[in-house]
Formats: C-alpha cells, sequence, structure tokens
C-alpha cells in the first residue's frame, strides 16, 4: 500500500499527469512493443491491504460479498485529508478517489485498475457435479451432452444460480445508492459461456446506471473457462449468444464457431495462465477504464489469481470480489527461454461411471468401464494464444523493470 509519506511526495514532484482523472490509461501499439528499446511486457501484481479476500486469514469458504460490502476495509486513506477534510464521505468514495490519485501520479508505464471478479451463478454442470459426485462428472457424465432430464452443454443457469443473479443485481443496486457511492463499472467483460453472459446480463439489467457508464458488455474469448473435454466448456456460437444477448458486443474476430474446445483433450493449467495473461494484456493495453466488470468462472478466475499475484480464495457460485491491480510495462529481458505443452489427453470411463478418481492420476474405472485415454501430457503440442489469432508457440519468459 502506498504511503502517506511517499503519496505526499508524489503529489509535491511533478505537475505532469500520466493519466487523466477517473482514467487508468492504456498503452499504444509502439509502447507495449517497446520500451526504452527493448521489447516490453506487462507484470501485474495484486495491491493488497484494501479488502479482506487479500488477507490470508479470511476464510473463503461461506464469505459473502453482499454482506461484507464487497470485502471492502474500512481505513482511513493517505488522500482523504485533501479529498475529506471533515470525514464525512463514505467508505467507497474514499477509495475510489485514492485509486484515481494512484493513476494520476503513476508514471506513463504504470496503470492501476479495479476488476470485479465475479464468478456465474449456478449452472447445471455445477448441479450436476454435486448430485453425481466430481469423479463421475469428470470421467463419465461431464463429457456428456446432459442425462435425459437436463442438458449441460454450454450450461444455462439453473433456478438457485438465477436467484443468484437477483441477488447480485438488488446488491448493486444498494451500492449505487447515494449514501454508498461505490463506483458503477466503466467496463464490463464476460466470457463466451453461456452461464456466464446470463449471469452479467441479470446482474446489471435494469440499474440506474452513470450515463456515461452504460451496461455496453463486450464478450471475449480468452475470459473462459479452463478447456476441458467436458461439453460444459464448449461456446455456443456467436449467431445463438447474439440472439440471446443482442446487447452484448463481440471482440474483434470472435469466430462463428467454437475453434478451442476440441472434445478430446484438455487445455494445461500452464496454457490456461498463459491464455490468461494474453487477455489481460490485451484490456490493459486498449482499454483506459479504471473500474471493471468481469463475469467469468472459478477456474478462469484462479488462472487470473497467478496473473495478478492474488492469493487463492475460491469463489462459491454467485460470489464476485474486487481486486486492485497494478500493472506496469516493463522492459525484457533476453535470457533462454522454455515451451509450455498445451494439450493433455484426460481419461474418461467409457461405459459407465468410474470406480473413482484419483488427483494427478485420473479416472479408476471399473472392469466394464475402460479407460479411452491416458492421462498423460501431450508434450509435441504448443497450442499457444496471442492478441491476434490466439495460437502461436509461446515461451515461458522472464522480464525486468525497465
Amino acid at each position: 500500500m502506498l504511503s502517506k509519506s511517499a503519496l505526499v511526495l508524489l503529489s509535491l514532484a511533478s505537475a505532469s499527469l500520466a493519466w487523466p482523472s477517473g482514467r487508468s490509461g492504456k498503452w499504444s501499439d509502439k509502447q507495449r512493443k517497446t520500451c526504452h528499446g527493448h521489447e516490453s511486457y506487462i507484470n501485474y501484481t495484486t495491491v493488497a491491504g484494501f479488502f479482506q479476500q487479500d488477507d490470508p486469514a479470511t476464510n473463503p469458504t461461506g464469505f459473502d460479498y453482499t454482506t461484507t460490502n464487497f470485502g471492502l476495509i474500512e481505513q482511513s486513506y493517505a488522500t482523504d485529508a485533501e479529498f475529506d477534510p471533515a470525514g464525512a464521505k463514505p467508505q467507497w468514495e474514499r477509495f475510489e478517489n485514492y485509486v484515481n490519485v494512484l493513476n494520476r501520479e503513476a508514471d506513463k508505464n504504470t496503470q492501476y485498475k479495479v476488476f470485479f471478479l465475479a464468478r456465474h451463478g449456478e449452472g447445471y454442470h455445477n448441479a450436476a457435479e454435486s448430485y453425481f459426485g466430481t469423479p463421475a462428472w469428470n470421467c463419465y457424465w461431464g463429457p456428456l451432452d446432459g442425462n435425459g432430464t437436463h442438458t449441460w452443454r454450454d450450461a444455462a443457469l439453473t433456478q438457485a444460480g438465477i436467484d443468484q443473479t437477483i441477488k447480485a443485481n438488488n446488491f448493486w443496486r444498494k451500492q449505487l445508492a447515494a449514501d454508498i457511492k461505490m463506483p458503477a463499472p466503466q467496463s464490463y467483460y464476460s466470457s463466451p459461456l453461456q452461464r456466464c453472459w446470463q449471469t452479467a446480463q441479470a446482474t446489471f439489467q435494469g440499474l440506474d446506471l452513470p450515463a456515461d457508464r452504460p451496461f455496453a458488455p463486450v464478450i471475449k474469448e480468452l475470459f473462459r473457462e479452463g478447456i476441458s473435454m467436458r461439453t460444459c466448456d464448449e461456446r455456443s456460437n456467436k449467431t445463438f449468444i447474439q440472439s440471446r444477448v443482442p446487447n452484448f458486443r463481440f471482440e474483434e474476430g470472435f469466430t462463428e464457431q467454437d475453434e478451442l474446445w476440441r472434445g478430446y483433450e484438455g487445455e494445461t493449467e500452464e496454457a490456461g495462465i498463459a491464455r490468461t495473461k494474453v487477455v489481460f494484456d490485451d484490456v490493459f493495453s486498449h482499454d483506459d477504464s479504471t473500474w471493471i466488470s468481469l463475469s467469468s468462472h472459478s477456474g478462469a478466475i484462479t488462472k487470473i489469481y497467478k496473473v495478478i499475484g492474488h492469493q487463492p480464495f475460491r469463489l462459491g457460485t454467485g460470489q464476485a470480489i474486487p481486486v486492485l491491480i497494478k500493472a506496469q510495462n516493463l522492459r525484457k529481458v533476453d535470457i533462454p527461454t522454455e515451451t509450455i505443452a498445451s494439450w493433455w489427453s484426460e481419461a474418461t470411463c467409457a461405459n459407465g461411471p468410474p470406480v473413482t478418481s484419483i488427483g494427478g492420476t485420473g479416472c479408476i474405472c471399473s472392469s466394464t468401464a475402460t479407460a479411452t485415454a491416458s492421462a498423460s501430457v501431450t508434450a509435441s503440442v504448443t497450442f499457444m494464444y496471442d492478441l491476434k489469432s490466439y495460437r502461436r508457440e509461446s515461451p515461458v519468459e522472464v522480464y525486468e523493470k525497465s
């Protein structure tokens, strides 16, 4: 956290402001490609000390953002003396000002954004996994379209999930009220999977949003869940999505069909983290918003934590937390690199549910439900992502500050 003395020194140091008030700024393509004459890299860190979810002592089990003011910790800020000398302004308004000052006083290679990371409401795939149990779900039921009663390919929200979105809508309505003054998002993003855009739509529809901050969500391919063999991870086609949420926009290059879900291989953890870094780079390079809403998934948010250096904090369905993120455009160090294996063959039981499954080993099938694939990494495949095509061989690289 920036100390009071450090912030005062920053304020006195220069009249040159990096970013306009209320905006975090963005980097041009030229800035993103070079930093002091070298290829650049964005490094992310979580600025801790502002939310309960930043504290390792906070138990995520049972955490409810609607009863904890999004986890915002009651405290004073170094900017309060000037912004709120009478001590009359609410916590969120003072925090918003603090973040705005961070951006205003930042150098041209640094920006701060607050992401509201929201996990979708309960989907039919969540209900199915709870009903069948995780081993049976992973090894048999998950790769199917459904069970004859419910469908979970690109799963829709259950009634419980819809109820969670109603709860979210009511909470946001209260938070935006004059006595709390929580800032509304300036930008909205969603995973392309149905449960997420359903959640985003129901959460923010009908709210009294500021005229300069309308609900104009963008669907981005790489904010999706980790890509497994299970059908819940395959998105519907673009035409279907557009017919259901015509007010949503699609990022440039969004394809009609899902070209990432394979159905016979799963994405490795390392590949999922790499693509999450790519989509974060895209947002921080092209969106100057400071306050951003993202409707995504438990697994996707877990990968975001790894990219931004946030402690593990598992969210239940329908839960959400804000995080304050510092991004720095740094100079890359030229050192040897290594490649990442991107896809692996997941084991499933062909003819019925498994006896059990073991982490790191895979499915233990019965004699009548033999495994159809070995759970081994296909290291020869190095399918990765970039900002233009989402596909390239991508090394793991080390960077230093410019």
